[in-house]
Formats: C-alpha cells, structure tokens, sequence
C-alpha cells in the first residue's frame, strides 16, 4: 500500500471511514463552487467517485490520495493523480489536483501534500510531464500550483460545460532541476 508521511500529514489510500466526511465537504458549496459546473455532490454520488477512484489506483498504479491530519487523524481532503478525460484536448495527460475541506484552507496543506504526489509521479509512477487544471477564478489554486513550480500552458473552456479553465505544467526535468521544491 503507498503511503507518505509529512510532519503535518498522511496521504494513503482510502477506507470506509472516509465516506462520509468526504461526502460532506462535497455537499459544501463554496468547496465545490469551480468543481465542473460548481455542483454539489450528494453521498451517494461521492460513493460512486470513490469507488472509481479505487477502481483507478488498482488500474493505473496512481489515485488519490486521502489527506489525513496526523495529529487529529481527520481527513482533510484528497491530493493525487488523475487523468482529466473531461479536458481531451490535454490529453494524453496526467494533472495534479487536490479538494480540501473549509476549514483546511490557507494551511498550507494542499501545497505540502502536493509537493509529495509530485515526487511519487515523477519518481515511482515514472511520469515524464504532469499538468494541474484550475477554474480561472480559483486563485487560492493558482497559488499551489506556482508553489510547486508548474508554469501556466494554456487558458480554455471545459467542453462538458463551457467553464474557463487555465492549464500549469511541469516536466520531469524542470521538477528535477529544482522549479518542483521552490
């Protein structure tokens, strides 16, 4: 099983036990405001999401991770690796992404969580370019992504529902030449 530690947290794979906070930070309307077109998702739907998530690290070797507070054992979110299908003009690709709860904002925590998932696709899963996806409007995820060195691509507009997006990316050799630690 793929586990990391940071002084602050644990990325794993998810349990049971995961639902339904997850399930609740994805029925929170400003978590969700520039997720696809900004709806909500009931329990039964983040169910559904989950098992596909389990579903793609068990196919791919790479998921998200569940973000656990160490010293509260509380999931804060999710970090990982996915394909964006719904961007094809992307693909083939690989984004990083993250969605933390409320109160986990400006923390710190998708940045230190991040910076792990990058070094796992690049140095385990072998990944030679990674991208991040972001709602325009979503600054606080502009500033992650500058964080960990990605370097905007591309501005468009997300078929299925016509929202602006901007595109980061990072290769392999620029998270290796230092631009992934900055």
């Amino acid at each position: 099983m793929t586990e990391f530690t940071t002084p602050r947290l644990l990325l794993r794979r998810w349990r049971e036990d995961d639902l339904e906070p997850l399930a609740a930070m994805n029925a929170d309307p400003e978590v969700m405001r520039y997720i696809g077109d900004g709806s909500v998702r009931d329990r039964q739907q983040t169910a559904t999401g989950l098992a596909q998530v389990e579903r793609e690290w068990d196919e791919r070797g790479y998921g998200l991770f569940a973000v656990e507070v160490r010293e509260t054992g509380r999931l804060a979110g999710w970090v990982g690796l996915a394909v964006p299908a719904f961007l094809p003009e992307v693909l083939p690709a690989v984004e990083i992404g993250w969605r933390l709860g409320r109160e986990y904002w400006g923390a710190g925590i998708a940045t230190e969580a991040a910076r792990v998932v990058l070094r796992f696709g690049f140095d385990e899963v072998g990944l030679d370019r990674i991208i991040s996806i972001r709602h325009v409007d979503n600054r606080a995820s502009g500033r992650v992504m500058e964080k960990l060195g990605l370097r905007f691509d591309r501005k468009t507009v997300v078929p299925a529902h016509g929202q602006p997006v901007e595109v980061y990316a990072i290769s392999r050799d620029e998270y290796h030449a230092g631009r992934g630690s900055a």
